[in-house]
């Protein structure tokens, strides 16, 4: 199965998403689809041997809209000031017609050739004229509209259009017996409803397309960080290329206050860059030779030449919008319960519309008010709010989550973050650094600490332990090293001129016979007790020394566990380390539910034994030995950095090793939720309240014009509502 999104022109409420998304799964060979009403793009799971993306796009014709190819963050300015253009020029000629029609009802002054009265003929003609030139510019409306009635799919332009074309039909018959004498007809012309309806559901689309190009800030502040030029040495020279000239391996130059061109590896130099953009960070990152630097990071301080590993689609900027855009085309179950709603919505309107006419009728209202109650109901019920009242919240949340560092990879984890009750920690790596250190030496031999912890960091040097690593900057003289023989999970030997030496832990007096003294014993207990690995020093079986290697909390391991028994949630911590180490840094954390000494599988089994028991779990690990436990837990979260993103198992990455993002993450969920549902709330109860008055039984009535206006404000107050979670 492939993935690909395409971008949609053509969406106007939530119908047409739901049914770009029925007419694609019903096509053979398409698994699913996912459409985005606000980024406008759908994203299809299909089978390549059955379909292409020609098919798709055949298909998405076919269902009444336009694929605009893969998608990608379009620039969107020139269709906004064509729109405000024709706006400019609707305008006016709405001003001339609402002028002709109701200046005698205002007591305005009155042109002598439109007066209702004296010339009935010119004054219908000139807005039927009128208001055959608003139908051009909704045109697009009205062709749709249609459609979707045919393909028994209605949604809101389906709405507007039995709206607008009732009232001209209706005005246009009148005209034309007025041309035939009966003047006192007239009056009952509703070619300034037409025009007005179409004006401002075209207003109401202006305005919610520079909302919706708002709420897409955060994603097109990435794809926008990094420059569109770079600059190359070509004979000792710089010459200044584009991005689209630069392929992998070349070698590029970055001063300082420029921005970096595209990820790659330092060959040269040393600098501090800026990566606040991809991490909400401020804080400036060393960068030396062999480091790597991220596309659109700002070179605060140095002069550096890298080496471009990725370029176009493969860098980590492109992958990050790509995750962000499909993780908005997911849909919580609160936008999937919606979605079935808003497929209800628009027949029972329909419905509703034609029971509001025949009653009036009915009740031997004259045919020109019952229209107006008909027209009044179909046009307030338009389902733009109740359409974009979960779709913006999510895009909007995704994207200030991105840029404070948060890649959530499916928005379902807006929904269900702030029911978390249990939040399980690996150790190593997620709430330590990842990165052990000698932390203590004691010596029973002629040997100083510095020798001794010198001699131990040339054999280490032999082995791939993780272990070695800790030894790595300890080399303070070469040693020769005669022979060396590593044992796996207990250590190693190896000969230095004429001695033998044992290095490794506890296991290895079993392995080759040795004893410890009771002195050594009381240093083994400190050592231990300062939550240290101690690693045994032996010459000739003779023990000369106890080296501790520790791995140190992150910063913020105490505050984060803190945070969350504030919070009422439940932490855990699982790892491989000894028991009685994983014991002790529990002790020092505040975390009474430790299980060391266990393999992945095991941490596995115990997540899902959690959630067995009714917990809603957050897995924090590494993302490397976790995938399986992040995969297995109600919300998986990786803190693995920026590295490696598409690789991931998690559903959310902390792109900045931060693990007080995880507080974020569930403040930012309790407020997206609170926010659709304020949004859902109002979408509702605007239509609860306003579709009895639209129908004209109550004391207060609604003509068309208000109806419309109405319509907008409500999708409005949703963006401004939406709006809010960008703080």
């Amino acid at each position: 199965m492939k993935k690909t999104t395409l971008s949609i022109e053509g969406m106007t409420c939530s119908a047409c998403s739901n049914t770009i998304d029925k007419y694609l799964k019903k096509q053979k060979g398409i698994e699913d689809s996912l459409t985005n009403l606000v980024l406008a793009c759908t994203t299809v799971t299909y089978n390549e041997e059955i379909v292409n993306i020609d098919d798709i796009n055949k298909y998405i014709s076919e269902a009444g809209y336009k694929s605009l190819g893969v998608y990608k963050e379009i620039d969107r300015t020139k269709e906004l000031r064509n729109q405000k253009n024709l706006l400019f020029l609707n305008t006016i000629l709405i001003i001339i017609t609402l002028y002709v029609s109701m200046s005698s009802m205002l007591h305005l002054p009155i042109m002598p050739l439109f007066n209702v009265y004296k010339h009935p003929k010119i004054y219908s003609v000139t807005l039927f004229i009128l208001s055959c030139l608003f139908i051009g510019y909704g045109s697009d409306i009205i062709i749709k509209g249609i459609k979707n009635i045919f393909k028994r799919s209605p949604n809101m332009d389906s709405l507007v259009t039995i709206g607008i074309l009732s009232s001209f039909i209706y005005s246009t018959i009148n005209t034309i017996e007025v041309l035939t004498g009966s003047y006192h007809l007239s009056k009952n012309l509703y070619f300034d409803s037409v025009v007005m309806i179409i004006f401002i559901v075209k207003l109401g689309r202006y305005i919610n397309n520079l909302n919706n190009e708002k709420t897409k800030d955060a994603i097109k502040g990435l794809v926008q960080i990094t420059p569109t030029k770079a600059l190359v040495l070509k004979d000792h020279k710089e010459v200044e290329i584009t991005i689209d000239e630069v392929t992998e391996d070349t070698i590029l130059i970055c001063k300082p206050g420029m921005r970096i061109a595209v990820d790659g590896i330092i060959t040269s130099g040393t600098t501090h860059t800026d990566e606040s953009f991809l991490n909400g960070e401020s804080t400036p990152v060393k960068k030396v030779v062999s480091d790597e630097v991220i596309a659109g990071s700002i070179n605060i301080n140095g002069y550096i030449e890298y080496k471009a590993t990725r370029i176009g689609p493969k860098s980590t900027i492109s992958e990050i919008v790509r995750l962000v855009t499909e993780a908005s085309n997911t849909k919580p179950n609160i936008a999937h319960l919606v979605d079935r709603i808003s497929g209800y919505f628009v027949p029972i309107i329909i419905i509703i519309a034609l029971l509001t006419l025949m009653i009036h009728l009915i009740l031997k209202q004259p045919m020109n008010e019952a229209l107006v109650y008909f027209v009044s109901v179909l046009v307030i019920s338009c389902p733009c709010a109740l359409g974009l009242a979960t779709p913006l919240a999510i895009v909007i949340s995704l994207g200030t989550c991105a840029k404070q560092g948060i890649l959530i990879r499916n928005s379902k984890v807006l929904e269900i973050a702030n029911k978390i009750d249990t939040v399980v920690f690996d150790k190593t790596g997620t709430l330590t650094k990842g990165k052990l250190e000698v932390t203590e030496c004691f010596t029973y031999s002629d040997y100083s600490k510095e020798e001794l912890i010198n001699i131990v960091a040339n054999l280490e040097s032999k082995s791939n332990h993780p272990i070695a690593l800790a030894f790595k900057n300890y080399i303070t003289k070469n040693i020769k090293i005669l022979s060396y023989k590593e044992f796996p999970g207990i250590g190693f030997k190896g000969g230095i001129g004429k001695s033998s030496f044992y290095v490794g832990n506890d296991k290895i007096f079993k392995e080759f016979r040795l004893t410890k003294g009771k002195i050594q014993e009381e240093d083994e207990k400190k050592l231990l007790d300062g939550c240290n690995s101690v690693v045994y020093v032996f010459e000739n079986k003779q023990l000369v020394g106890l080296i501790g290697v520790r791995d140190s909390l992150k910063d913020e391991a105490k505050d984060i566990i803190k945070e969350l028994k504030e919070l009422k949630i439940d932490t855990f911590m699982l790892s491989g380390d000894n028991k009685i180490i994983a014991n002790r840094i529990g002790k020092e954390l505040g975390i009474k539910n430790v299980i060391g000494g266990i393999l992945p599988k095991e941490k596995t089994s115990l997540i899902k034994q959690y959630l067995k028991e009714g917990r809603k779990v957050m897995m924090v690990g590494d993302g490397i030995n976790d995938a399986p436990s992040l995969r297995t837990a109600t919300i998986g979260v990786s803190v693995n950095g920026s590295t490696d993103i598409a690789a991931n198992s998690s559903d959310i990455i902390l792109l900045k090793d931060n693990l007080l993002k995880i507080i974020d993450i569930i403040k930012i969920s309790k407020k997206t939720l609170r926010i659709i549902k304020m949004n859902l709330f109002w979408a509702f109860f605007y239509n609860l309240i306003m579709i009895p008055l639209a129908t004209g039984f109550l004391p207060i009535k609604i003509n068309p014009i208000f109806a419309s206006i109405a319509m907008v404000l409500s999708s409005i107050t949703v963006v401004l509502n939406s709006l809010r979670l960008k703080k």
